[in-house]
């Protein structure tokens, strides 16, 4: 949070927009077959043969989904990309190509977007994908960025929202509300910067939550695990707005009720520590936090032996017959309605 005075500043101006783009893409190099043609032209050329392909897109939007007081620039680009391979993972896809498009104001040097581009480099090499192309322009309200991801999948493979039936499994991978955890701690420590600068606040016991908020990760693995298992979901969503409305998406295309079970949550220590520190109950940060881009799945009980004894996952719950409806079953085993209170991209900003 202490801004370094002394940083080189290199005003966008004196590259131009060709300039600026050729600069900040000199990094990107083709790994994919079915990149023919990248970045340097009108458009770029993919060849997929026989595959089906998935495209998802993304806009982030400063002040609205970042704050640049404690998110890094690197951290936001590789974020950037990631949130946008979670949704082609949720499809049971291949992640293959993505493009990157900025708007920025002139507050902005060059340097901080090489950081930006190097958190999208970073990105692209682990998960293994071409950045193809893309696009810059001028902003006068901060920063934006807008990703779009391109994906390969079998036609057989693909997994959407609409498949659950009822008596199959809810399944979800990793731990949940850790990146609502992560950012109350960040925005907490922000209010004590501003009263006092020259404080530095000791972020290690909040190491994993952070880590959730600042730096995620798409769950690529979960997708070569489904074939290593021979397993294929009967719906599939990622958790970027809140479990409790990624489920209500799922019971909504699939026609189908759900019984959510609270004690089957699966919760870092670190999330269950944060939260009776904040005095913010456990199980409405997993419901409602957002962020965590972990896998939200149904599964026939029929695959349930290839799943059991995989720390990867954990079912939560089961779907029903649409009549019953979408209720959490609490630890004193009371149905309740469940809500979606989580993240809502058009709720009037403050």
């Amino acid at each position: 949070m202490i801004e370094d005075k002394n940083q080189q500043r290199t005003a966008l101006s004196d590259l131009g927009e060709f300039g600026l783009i050729d600069h900040l893409t000199s990094q990107f190099k083709v790994s994919q077959k079915s990149t023919i043609q990248s970045i340097g032209d009108d458009a770029a050329v993919l060849e997929f043969k026989n595959k089906q392909i998935v495209v998802t897109t993304d806009l982030l939007v400063e002040g609205v989904h970042f704050d640049l007081s404690y998110m890094p620039l690197k951290h936001l680009g590789y974020k950037a990309v990631i949130v946008n391979l979670s949704d082609v993972f949720a499809m049971n896809a291949k992640a293959t190509q993505i493009t990157v498009s900025i708007a920025v104001s002139n507050r902005f040097p060059l340097e901080a977007l090489e950081e930006l581009y190097a958190g999208i480099g970073t990105a692209a090499k682990i998960y293994d994908i071409d950045v193809v192309g893309g696009d810059t322009t001028s902003s006068t309200s901060g920063l934006l960025i807008s990703v779009t991801a391109i994906g390969e999948v079998e036609k057989e493979d693909v997994v959407c929202r609409s498949g659950a039936k009822p008596n199959d499994l809810l399944v979800v991978t990793g731990d949940l509300g850790g990146a609502y955890m992560g950012l109350q701690v960040l925005e907490r420590e922000k209010q004590v910067f501003l009263v006092n600068p020259n404080s530095q606040p000791d972020m290690e016991p909040y190491s994993y939550i952070i880590e959730r908020q600042l730096k995620p990760e798409a769950r690529k693995d979960i997708v070569k695990l489904f074939k290593d298992l021979e397993v294929k979901p009967t719906s599939m969503i990622d958790v970027s707005d809140g479990l409790s409305s990624e489920i209500m998406h799922l019971c909504k295309h699939s026609k189908v009720g759900c019984d959510l079970y609270e004690e089957k949550l699966p919760l870092d220590p670190q999330v269950i520590s944060t939260c009776e520190e904040f005095n913010i109950d456990s199980t409405t940060v997993a419901l409602n936090g957002g962020e965590d881009y972990e896998l939200l799945f149904t599964l026939s009980q029929e695959d349930y032996p290839k799943i059991k004894a995989n720390p990867n996952f954990t079912v939560i719950g089961y779907m029903t017959e649409p009549n019953v409806g979408m209720h959490l079953v609490t630890r004193a085993e009371t149905k309740i309605p469940l809500q979606a209170q989580g993240w809502n991209a058009l709720n009037d900003q403050e």
